[in-house]
């Protein structure tokens, strides 16, 4: 320990300056920590902890580079079965405490990463963290470089480490690859700065939990990819996990519409019929403003918007298409809006077979 320390003490006592006296406070205890006197250190973090100066769950806490997430009220995690035994499995490594601790996910957007590493500091009691990349990333040459490296300082820094979990949500925007990367050379000493960074993170802090996401896996700096302890694919959805996850949005948003005939056959029937669906989080945009949008007037005007979303106008969609899509002429009714009577002397003219 240096007098420089003892002095930052004092100024920042009678500058009232309290995140600044907690990080010089934290420095001091790690520094006994690295010449092995445990015994000190653990009480100088004792008293930063009982001081209040910094608790896991307190709403207070701020930094330019850090913002605490709110994962108090959460939706349930619709993952598919796959996905979701690999969120239980890293729940189990970070409880096994060996060191496995640094975890990313990929995936196109709206595939639930973000929402998996919500749910996965919920269910392990910590409090998360997402990194500001707006206040991270500087347009000044080389200024990035040391906000990174600044950013995981007070990550180092950060008591009770045991109770956090860091997510670096879309880190695609310092991870990209160096030799795609239009300025290879200010990519290169980026990406180098982070490696450098989540080594010494390794070796000075085995019990913080850093969680990344990425929609660009491909364009990934492989060097990055393997500075993480395991790679989740969030690209396995059938196409009946999609329905799935579609009826619980349906029945969740359905219930607080009026005037609205909830019809689950006939929205699963277009469902089916889609070539192909949106992932989770445009999927549920897709139903929810079907719901909003429609005509208050017509309590199935909803799955006409569904069916214009998912697989073509109606409006220039003959009823024969419909029913050899195996829409029923009760259904095709409800999309096209014409009377069953009408609808079956059509399909009667056009020698279409009644059901």
């Amino acid at each position: 320990m240096k007098k420089q320390n003892v002095l930052n003490l004092i100024k920042y006592h009678v500058e009232k300056n309290e995140n600044g006296f907690r990080n010089e406070a934290i420095s001091i205890a790690r520094y006994f920590d690295s010449i092995g006197d445990e015994q000190l250190a653990e009480y100088i973090m004792g008293l930063i902890a009982e001081s209040n100066l910094y608790t896991p769950q307190s709403n207070d806490f701020e930094s330019d580079y850090l913002k605490q997430a709110d994962i108090r009220m959460m939706a349930p995690l619709n993952l598919p079965t796959e996905i979701l035994e690999d969120v239980k499995g890293i729940i189990n490594a970070v409880k096994h405490n060996v060191g496995i601790n640094k975890f990313l996910f990929e995936g196109l957007p709206g595939s639930g990463k973000t929402e998996a590493a919500k749910h996965i500091a919920r269910l392990l009691d910590r409090t998360l963290f997402y990194v500001d990349f707006d206040h991270l990333i500087d347009s000044k040459l080389g200024q990035t470089n040391k906000n990174i490296a600044n950013l995981f300082n007070e990550i180092n820094m950060l008591p009770h480490s045991n109770r956090v979990v860091i997510l670096f949500d879309e880190i695609d925007v310092i991870a990209l690859d160096r030799i795609n990367s239009n300025d290879v050379r200010e990519m290169g000493r980026v990406t180098s700065t982070i490696l450098k960074e989540l080594d010494r993170l390794t070796d000075l802090n085995k019990e913080i939990v850093i969680i990344a996401t990425t929609n660009l896996f491909s364009n990934f700096d492989k060097a990055l990819v393997r500075r993480f302890d395991a790679v989740i694919n969030f690209n396995r959805y059938s196409k009946d996990d999609l329905i799935e996850v579609a009826e619980f949005y349906f029945s969740s948003f359905v219930k607080n519409f009026k005037g609205i005939s909830k019809d689950t056959r006939l929205f699963k029937k277009i469902l089916k019929t889609s070539e192909k669906l949106p992932y989770p989080g445009e999927l549920k945009n897709v139903i929810k403003s079907t719901l909003a949008f429609s005509d208050l007037n017509n309590e199935y005007d909803y799955l006409r918007r569904l069916y214009n979303n998912l697989i073509g106008n109606l409006d220039t969609t003959d009823i024969s298409q419909l029913y050899a899509q195996g829409f029923t002429i009760r259904e095709i009714e409800k999309l096209k809006g014409e009377p069953k009577s009408t609808v079956a002397r059509k399909l009667s003219k056009e020698g279409e077979v009644d059901e």
